[in-house]
């Protein structure tokens, strides 16, 4: 049996029996998909947040900039994207610890991967994508984001852009402060403290998200969506990619979306970029790297990662439609 039946049953209860909509309308099949994936998620949300919370007491801030100093040319381009995975900042709030790392004397590109992969990859994007796609597209996703964070940050490195990051960047005091291991009583607090933080951060965009994503799924026409954005246009990527750049949200807000563009005909891939440049690129973002880099390397930067989003997504809709 499903492990989600328990959801779909309650699901199917207040919508036909609390709220006395009547069956197969545009009404009760979005009021449905409403309730049956924000129950889900917030559930899953916390169980997962949970757990990656007590992997994160053991990394301190000033540990994580020690780890990914390292001395091999590329191995802390690597640590900087599985870091990121567990630091599940937007693509705003990134940018001050990116900051940290930068005056830490962590390498640039080492710290244009974490900047990469800490909102594009997260434990609230491996729920949403879990819960609603399966295993497959979640792993195929991850693994993904993380070759796009790699080699952005090896590529950025590599071409030597370090004057293209503004003095007062560079410089600060970054000393390490040893802080107590806490015991087990205390990481357990602290994880039930930060995943009930984050889904209270995070409940509107969920809510939004899996809202607009209802709308959809119950009220736009099943060809509407297909016809230009299909699968059959090669151009379905790129554009999906320069739309989602003006937007901003986290994966909570936009996961509910692709999940109900997906139904409506629009390729898997497409709408993963399309969720990937909301995450990774914002407009925001770029407003406040421009306080810290120079508009060159911020073009540098949205230009790498976009081009890796435009392939990823192409090779997404081509491993999917086999």
């Amino acid at each position: 049996m499903d492990i989600f039946y328990p959801i779909q049953l309650l699901a199917d209860w207040l919508t036909y029996s609390v709220f006395s909509i009547a069956q197969g309308t545009l009404l009760a099949g979005a009021v449905n998909f409403f309730i049956f994936d924000t129950t889900k998620i917030f559930l899953l949300l916390f169980v997962i947040i949970f757990a990656v919370s007590i992997i994160r007491s053991f990394l301190p801030k000033e540990r994580i900039r020690d780890i990914l100093s390292h001395e091999k040319k590329y191995v802390g381009n690597i640590l900087a994207s599985l870091l990121g995975i567990i630091t599940p900042f937007c693509s705003c709030s990134a940018v001050p610890l990116f900051m940290g790392f930068v005056q830490a004397g962590v390498p640039l590109g080492t710290t244009f991967s974490f900047l990469v992969a800490s909102p594009m990859i997260n434990e609230v994007a491996l729920v949403l994508l879990l819960g609603m796609f399966g295993w497959k597209i979640a792993l195929i996703y991850i693994i993904s984001g993380l070759l796009i964070a790699i080699f952005s940050g090896i590529i950025i490195e590599e071409m030597n852009v370090r004057s293209l990051v503004k003095e007062f960047a560079l410089s600060g005091n970054a000393t390490d402060r040893n802080l107590p291991e806490p015991n087990w009583k205390g990481r357990i607090r602290y994880a039930e403290s930060y995943a009930s933080n984050i889904i209270r951060k995070v409940w509107l965009y969920v809510a939004v998200g899996v809202g607009l994503g209802a709308w959809i799924h119950g009220y736009v026409p099943t060809d509407f969506l297909a016809q230009y954005a299909g699968s059959d246009k090669w151009y379905a990527v790129p554009v999906a990619v320069l739309i989602g750049v003006p937007l901003y949200s986290n994966a909570a807000g936009v996961i509910p979306l692709v999940s109900a563009l997906t139904e409506k005909g629009v390729a898997m891939g497409t709408a993963l970029a399309f969720m990937m440049a909301i995450t990774a690129l914002s407009l925001p973002e770029f407003m406040i790297l421009k306080k810290v880099m120079k508009s060159k390397l911020i073009l540098i930067f949205a230009g790498i990662v976009g081009a890796g989003i435009i392939f990823t997504g192409y090779l997404f809709n081509m491993i999917l439609a086999k």
